[in-house]
């Protein structure tokens, strides 16, 4: 089933919806996600999704469920459908006639600092291990790392600013020593090859005017832990998670942590807590306070 996208021929409806989440600094990819959710809406109605009734939208949560769809997308979909109908049509009695679903959130996949150092060795070119480094020395999310202009690494406080974060939040990020000098041998390179420019992306795509895709990031990141050997599933918001479980492993404050990895909040950062298997390990447990068991001290049963 094909839904509507951005480039699509623009009704005054449709136009006024994408004016909503301009204005608001929605991101490109969460504007898509939005038009395709509510086309999903608009297929199922066969009409214009304005004309959509509390009955047409419990037969069409139903008709999703029937369907299959993972709860995460129905989500995804109430929180399109909510903003559609609350925003743009000023209808918050419909917007709460669609039911956000509760799921259990699986822990995310951590890497060791040793499957991450391989992974990192493992790339193939000089781009690919700049991109992967800043995806973990700085905690980026892959839109975030696709989207970094050369003005955005700022030398002298130290920090990456990421102008074109979730839900188009500004926000600093670290910038470790170690990443700077890579950074810079990055931009050395590929500037004597007349590819890099001051005002221009941090790390082009195939063509010097636009980005590198996230769909390619996630291609190398996949190809290059095959490379390293690592079982594990991943993907470039592994290397996110293993920042964030990293920092917090060292003993960072969860909430530094937080601004960090730009959190609104804080139970999202807290996540990683579950995960944190060093931590685990340096906390005695109270029944060792007790010093029941000593060894050489426990007779066998009998």
């Amino acid at each position: 089933m094909q839904y509507p996208v951005l480039d699509a021929p623009v009704s005054p409806l449709r136009q006024r919806l994408i004016d909503d989440m301009n204005m608001r600094r929605f991101s490109r990819e969460t504007q898509r996600n939005y038009l395709r959710d509510i086309g999903r809406l608009a297929t199922f109605l066969g009409r214009s999704p304005d004309t959509a009734t509390a009955d047409d939208l419990r037969r069409f949560q139903i008709d999703q469920q029937e369907d299959g769809v993972p709860v995460p997308t129905m989500n995804s979909i109430v929180s399109a459908l909510s903003f559609f109908f609350t925003q743009t049509l000023d209808r918050p009695d419909l917007a709460r006639r669609v039911v956000r679903l509760s799921h259990p959130r699986n822990l995310p996949v951590v890497l060791s600092r040793d499957e991450v150092a391989r992974l990192l060795n493992a790339t193939t070119c000089l781009k690919h291990q700049a991109a992967l480094s800043v995806a973990y020395g700085a905690g980026l999310r892959v839109a975030e790392v696709s989207m970094l202009k050369v003005a955005d690494v700022d030398s002298e406080r130290i920090l990456l600013r990421v102008e074109r974060g979730k839900g188009g939040r500004y926000r600093n990020a670290m910038l470790s020593q170690d990443l700077l000098t890579l950074l810079r041998e990055w931009w050395k390179v590929w500037r004597q090859q007349g590819v890099m420019h001051r005002d221009g992306w941090l790390f082009p795509g195939q063509h010097a005017m636009k980005p590198i895709s996230t769909r390619q990031l996630y291609r190398i990141v996949v190809e290059t832990a095959q490379a390293a050997g690592i079982a594990k599933r991943v993907g470039p918001h592994t290397l996110r998670h293993s920042f964030a479980t990293h920092l917090l492993e060292d003993g960072t404050d969860i909430r530094i942590i937080q601004v960090l990895l730009g959190h609104a909040k804080l139970n999202n950062t807290a996540l990683y807590a579950k995960v944190a298997t060093r931590t685990v390990r340096t906390v005695t447990s109270p029944l060792d306070k007790l010093s029941l068991f000593k060894p050489g001290e426990i007779s066998p049963d009998g």
